[in-house]
């Protein structure tokens, strides 16, 4: 089975829509959403909206910070991500604010875990950027492989039977094997704000039957989003970024 899986969308249309359609046409027949669906982009009613159907045919979604800040307005975030926040809430119905509130931290399915920031603590939203902070993740989970997102930047990070730790940063378009020897954790990019210098939208693609993990990227009309969140009055940092991916 492949498994399309899709991080830190943050109410990008034009780079969801992007990825959806490229992992449709390299025949995804799973798709996975591993949170924040909405915060800094201009479009989080299509976003959510657009989630919850795909959900109905069978997706599987997890809930991010931002997600959970629609609800939970003690969640701490930079000033932009704040107003960006603030103005969403304005912008979700109820049956989207209940569907959001409704999400769980964690998924397990067969071997693998889904989260959007990291196992042990999943409602702490911690950063996984170092091989330390994996650690905790995949000593914390049952499952051999988890994936996650959060951190904008793709990354693997693999343990041992003796918990030695390796890490490193996938190349585009090559699959990595996840062999059955080790455990792992897989840092998924983000698909409406990268964060690596690359401003390509990013996803994975996880083949269930090669046990192989390919990372993903797809140009998108990046103009579009900016002018989107410009004229919807966000702070204007949030519209720069995307052309800089950062």
């Amino acid at each position: 089975m492949l498994i399309a899986l899709f991080a830190d969308i943050h109410a990008n249309r034009q780079a969801f829509s992007a990825c959806l359609a490229q992992a449709r046409d390299q025949g995804a027949q799973r798709i996975v959403l591993l949170g924040d669906y909405v915060g800094y982009g201009a479009d989080p009613d299509w976003t959510v909206t657009t989630v919850m159907e795909l959900v109905d045919q069978g997706a599987v979604a997890v809930l991010g910070n931002h997600d959970s800040a629609i609800g939970q307005p003690r969640e701490q975030m930079n000033l932009e991500a704040k107003v960006a926040i603030e103005w969403t809430r304005g912008e979700l119905g109820a049956s989207e604010r209940r569907f959001l509130a409704g999400l769980p931290l964690t998924l397990t399915d067969d071997d693998r875990l889904y989260v959007h920031s990291e196992a042990s603590n999943p409602a702490n939203w911690t950063y996984v950027t170092s091989t330390a902070e994996a650690s905790r993740s995949i000593s914390s989970a049952s499952a051999q492989i988890g994936f996650c997102g959060h951190v904008h930047r793709p990354a693997i990070y693999s343990m041992s039977p003796t918990a030695k730790m390796t890490a490193f940063t996938p190349t585009t378009g090559a699959a990595v094997p996840l062999l059955q020897g080790r455990r792992w954790l897989a840092v998924l990019g983000s698909v409406g704000q990268p964060r690596d210098g690359n401003p390509a939208a990013a996803y994975g693609m996880f083949d269930t039957d090669k046990r192989e993990l390919t990372y993903c990227r797809v140009p998108y009309d990046v103009e579009q989003a900016a002018s989107a969140i410009r004229k919807k009055g966000l702070p204007r940092w949030l519209a720069d970024r995307l052309f800089l991916g950062q």
